[in-house]
């Protein structure tokens, strides 16, 4: 069943960690609505905290069973053992066939590669990370970089934030001033493997729901890339439709009953 909980803090953030803490959850879990924004009033007059909605899915209360006696059921007589047979000859060993290997990735050397490397080597070093780039191939002139080292959550950043700004200023000094552009995907950690997989779920649950109680839900703002996460893993869910609104930073996506339709944006 669908539970909430009321959480007031300085800010709109600290007021939804307040509630997170409390339900011992993730932000991928629950559902957040700004009840009241924080106001810093005037040399601290009229100041009020933020206050926040938290939606989170409760397990329902299963009934307590009667305890029923158990009844005692007589002894089965003993049938006299038979005759053990004779051992079977072992059989030979069947020899396994040889697993197929996963194709190993195209490492990239090329002029874009090198470009690529030269600028997030530079970049990295400006941050004061001490990373590597590693650099392979994919389908439709998309490279994949990897970025391997220690420590890398300061290059994720919250929900992925920094790693999408070195993938954008990538993407931008890769291929400005080119007539052919190429794609590149940033990565650390297999972070963005982790968050559609998280996304992927967060879906099903709150479409789920939706279902369930007939009633839309909405969820917190996300980014282009995520929204498309969201509206790839329902687009074939039964009685579910998805669309987005609002407007950037601040675009959500809406999951909504609607029988027979389906739909994203």
């Amino acid at each position: 069943m669908l539970k909430y909980i009321e959480s007031t803090g300085r800010t709109e953030e600290a007021a939804i960690e307040a509630a997170l803490q409390k339900l011992g959850m993730d932000r991928d879990d629950v559902s957040v609505e700004v009840l009241e924004r924080a106001k810093t009033g005037f040399l601290g007059i009229g100041a009020s905290p933020a206050k926040v909605k938290v939606t989170y899915e409760a397990p329902d209360e299963e009934p307590v069973e009667e305890v029923k006696p158990v009844e005692t059921v007589p002894a089965a007589p003993v049938a006299e053992e038979a005759p053990k047979a004779a051992p079977e000859a072992p059989k030979a060993p069947v020899a396994e066939e040889p697993k197929a290997q996963p194709a190993a990735a195209t490492v990239a050397d090329d002029e874009r590669a090198q470009k690529i490397h030269a600028f997030l080597t530079g970049l990295l070093a400006h941050m004061g990370s001490s990373a590597i780039p590693s650099i392979t191939l994919g389908e439709e002139n998309t490279y994949e970089v990897e970025l391997l080292g220690e420590h890398l959550g300061s290059l994720i950043g919250r929900r992925g934030e920094t790693l999408d700004a070195i993938q954008q200023l990538t993407n931008y000094a890769v291929n400005h001033g080119q007539s052919h552009r190429v794609r590149v995907h940033v990565d650390a950690e297999g972070y963005r493997a982790k968050r559609e997989e998280s996304l992927a779920r967060l879906a099903q649950k709150v479409a789920g729901k939706v279902v369930k109680y007939r009633r839309n839900v909405t969820l917190e703002p996300m980014n282009a890339y995520e929204r498309h996460v969201i509206h790839t893993a329902l687009q074939d869910y039964p009685d579910v439709t998805t669309y987005s609104t609002g407007t950037e930073p601040n675009r959500r996506t809406v999951v909504a009953y609607s029988r027979g339709e389906h739909r994203g944006q």
